[in-house]
């Protein structure tokens, strides 16, 4: 592959490939000899058999993919009711063979120009939102959760080039955790800000994201870090989940190792800021990366807490799959490395259908229009690629 036009060329030839955000730039993985599709009988069987090996591996060695929501919830033995589902896959993973270093700076323009389906109809109104987070309110009041997520889906029918909207997103809204797949009838166009597993060695972080705030010109970080410190609801939301993010990880690590790395800071993104802590741990020895998924995953900053109960609250809830939404996305080192994010801010586009899923937390101080307005300040990043 000409690495000087690598985008324009991997688009020609029309082959499977994954773009995920690195420290210095992005890498392209492609050339993939193997796609394992995921299903609740394999799952297992796919992460235990992991050629895990303790000398130096090469750069492909790994799996790279996703877990959707669906899936995760099976592997730890949540129950979810019979939903309206798109069919899509609960999960994917690649084996590269090739991996290409790129700058920030992606160059890509598309040889034939498409025009976007800008409408989009979202599955709950505002009346319908409301309704459930009165529900919700109540279950807050009697102590089943202390915080859950109402999940809303913004949709329309459309056919995309997944690698113009990620080169788009990635100059307006460049995120940590930015990634895209494009495969024969799937593409996903991500700019994730959140870190959920970064592990290398028996060191392990979790970067929980728990408040936001939307952008104007009146509000720089300074002032947006002294909004979310005098605001009782975005504190406890906040609180709340770093506290569970430690629970999880204490899981898994050495008692005593778990500590906070950097407390409540303010991240800056394209529309909004986050209020954002870094926790670290080091992992027992006996651990195996089966055992760091199922208590780590599906994230608990995009669930709500206590996890488990809340997750049961949800599905009940919710009528149709989240499909990669609150999924996670990332890679597994054959040297048992590995970095997963949690998939939200986020466009699946499944046989020219597209979906963006988006969350807000619900406190017993929520406000629910509030909550149904911060939602599409969440999805409006990657709605403003179909305008």
């Amino acid at each position: 592959m000409n690495k000087k036009n690598y985008l324009e060329e991997i688009s020609r030839l029309k082959k499977p490939f994954i773009i995920y955000k690195s420290i210095k730039g992005f890498n392209l993985y492609t050339d993939f000899s193997k796609k394992i599709v995921l299903t609740n009988k394999n799952i297992k069987d796919f992460v235990k058999k992991i050629n895990l090996t303790k000398f130096k591996i090469k750069q492909t060695d790994l799996f790279i993919g996703f877990f959707g929501y669906e899936i995760l919830n099976n592997l730890i033995g949540i129950k979810i009711k019979k939903q309206r589902s798109l069919n899509f896959p609960k999960g994917i993973f690649y084996k590269p063979e090739t991996i290409i270093k790129l700058s920030n700076n992606l160059n890509y323009k598309p040889k034939r120009s498409i025009k976007y389906n800008k409408f989009f109809k979202i599955n709950l109104n505002k009346k319908s939102y409301s309704d459930i987070f009165a529900k919700f309110k109540k279950k807050i009041r009697s102590g089943e959760t202390y915080q859950i997520k109402i999940c809303t889906k913004y949709k329309n029918n459309s056919k995309i080039d997944p690698l113009d909207f990620f080169c788009r997103l990635s100059k307006t809204n460049l995120a940590p955790e930015a990634f895209m797949i494009k495969d024969k009838n799937y593409s996903i166009v991500s700019c994730s800000p959140e870190n959920l597993i970064n592990k290398r060695g028996l060191k392990i972080t979790t970067k929980p994201i728990a408040g936001t705030l939307k952008k104007n010109k009146k509000i720089n970080k300074k002032k947006a870090l002294s909004f979310f410190q005098k605001n009782i609801k975005e504190t406890k939301e906040h609180n709340m989940i770093v506290d569970m993010e430690r629970s999880d990880l204490s899981k898994i690590c050495i008692p005593g190792s778990v500590k906070i790395l950097k407390k409540k800071i303010v991240e800056e993104y394209k529309d909004l800021y986050h209020y954002v802590s870094l926790i670290g741990g080091i992992i027992k020895k006996n651990i195996k990366t089966i055992d760091i998924i199922k208590a780590m995953m599906p994230g608990g900053s995009v669930i709500g807490c206590p996890k488990i109960s809340t997750l049961n609250l949800l599905n009940n809830q919710e009528r149709e799959n989240r499909n990669i939404y609150t999924g996670s996305f990332g890679y597994i080192k054959f040297n048992g490395d590995m970095k997963f994010n949690i998939i939200i801010r986020s466009l699946l586009n499944y046989k020219n259908n597209s979906e963006i899923a988006v969350a807000s937390g619900v406190v017993v101080d929520s406000n629910p229009t509030n909550e149904f307005n911060e939602n599409f300040i969440k999805a409006k990043a990657i709605i403003d690629l179909f305008q």
